[in-house]
Order: C-alpha cells, then structure tokens, then sequence
C-alpha cells in the first residue's frame, strides 16, 4: 500500500472532512459568547415604558424597579406627584439606597447623597441622578 491508492485517499478525505468537522464545532463555541455579548437583547427596546400602580409607591416613599435592564426608582414626594431615577449612582455606578426618614438617597459605595429631586447633597458623585420620563394615566404611573 502506497500513498497513492484509493483506500489512503479516502482515509485522507474522511480524516479532512472530520477535522473541518471539529473545527467549525470549536470556531461556532468560541464566537457563540461574543455574539451573544454584541447582538441587542430581545424585549429590551420593547420595555421602553414600564407601567406602575399608584399603590406600589406610597407617599413620601420609594419603588424601585427595572427600567430597560438597569434599576429605577420612582418617589411619591407630594400626593399625586412622582417622579422617577436611575437607581445607578453617577460615581462608580453602584444601586442607591432611599432613605425615607431624610427623603434623600445614599449610595452605600461612598457614601454618596442625593436629594429626592436627584441632586447631588454630598459625596463623591459628580452629577445628579438620571432622571426619566413620568407620565400619569389612570391609576397608572409610566415611566419612560
């Protein structure tokens, strides 16, 4: 046997066809995280408005939710007036806390404080909290 007979040349060809095989298996898991990490997500365009009750943010208090994959808070500061926030803090990014007894915020992190209209008080944060759309229809409140 040489390696010129039709018995080698088939082996040959079927050893090529297993390696292009594993090959294009091993290419596929390895680019499989990375497009998963910059195709968009499914849902977050479509959760551009997120509707709360009215009762789920009691007066002078806080709830805080999801808004397009990030947290948010919305505050009840007068009767019938909200407002809503990124819950990210503008320092290190980290989820702020209400604080109802002072109707402010603290970032844990630093020790960061906001006002409840998002202004910074004290701390390390460089700018005010993102603030977001409220918009009030029935016993609804919509944010974004």
């Amino acid at each position: 046997m040489n390696g010129k007979s039709p018995e080698f040349a088939r082996r040959r060809a079927f050893l090529g066809t297993l390696l292009a095989g594993i090959g294009a298996v091993l290419g596929a898991a390895a680019l499989y995280p990375v497009w998963r990490f910059l195709a968009p997500r499914k849902g977050a365009e479509a959760q551009d408005q997120v509707a709360l009750s009215r009762d789920q943010v009691p007066l002078g208090g806080a709830h805080f939710f999801n808004f397009r994959g990030r947290p948010a808070v919305v505050l009840q500061t007068r009767a019938g007036h909200f407002t809503a926030f990124s819950a990210v803090c503008t320092h290190l990014g980290c989820v702020i806390q209400w604080q109802a007894a002072e109707q402010r915020f603290l970032c844990p992190c630093h020790a960061g404080l906001f006002s409840a209209d998002g202004t910074v008080l004290g701390g390390p944060p460089p700018r005010p909290l993102e603030s977001l759309a409220v918009t009030l229809r029935d016993d609804q409140i919509l944010v974004g």
